[in-house]
């Protein structure tokens, strides 16, 4: 069965990087992915209310690429074609992502991260979400 459906989503948030161009971007942030900043929309800073240094979040995001549903790991094309399900590529039929990213802190429109993050400049932040040791919160 197909939808019809459309969905619309609302940044939050912008991230900022020195990663400008998708191949000068890691596969992982492990891999040399520096560290980035997400800038909060105005209209949505005081949902940063209690998220401090050393808090750990998720950052769940929107890329800009197209759909592609196989595709060769690590975009080598000596791998073979593997569903999009099946592995971590960037490119979905709906492009989101997260990462958990740590060393976080925060001033009224901004959320820095230490952690080294792989999203290019520009990557719609569509929530963040923080990251709970052993419980659930409300």
């Amino acid at each position: 069965m197909t939808s019809t459906v459309s969905y619309s989503l609302r940044p939050v948030g912008f991230v900022r990087s020195r990663v400008t161009a998708r191949d000068e971007s890691p596969k992982q942030g492990s891999e040399g992915a520096p560290g980035a900043w997400v800038d909060i929309e105005t209209a949505f800073a005081a949902a940063l209310d209690g998220v401090a240094a050393g808090h750990e979040v998720v950052l769940v995001t929107w890329l800009y690429q197209g759909v592609v549903l196989r595709v060769h790991l690590r975009d080598d094309s000596r791998n073979p074609l593997k569903g999009v399900f099946a592995t971590r590529s960037p490119d979905r039929p709906n492009p989101n992502w997260s990462a958990t990213v740590s060393g976080c802190w925060r001033s009224p429109s901004l959320c820095a991260c230490g952690s080294p993050l792989e999203a290019l400049d520009g990557t719609r932040v569509i929530d963040i979400k923080p990251v709970l040791a052993g419980s659930i919160d409300a």
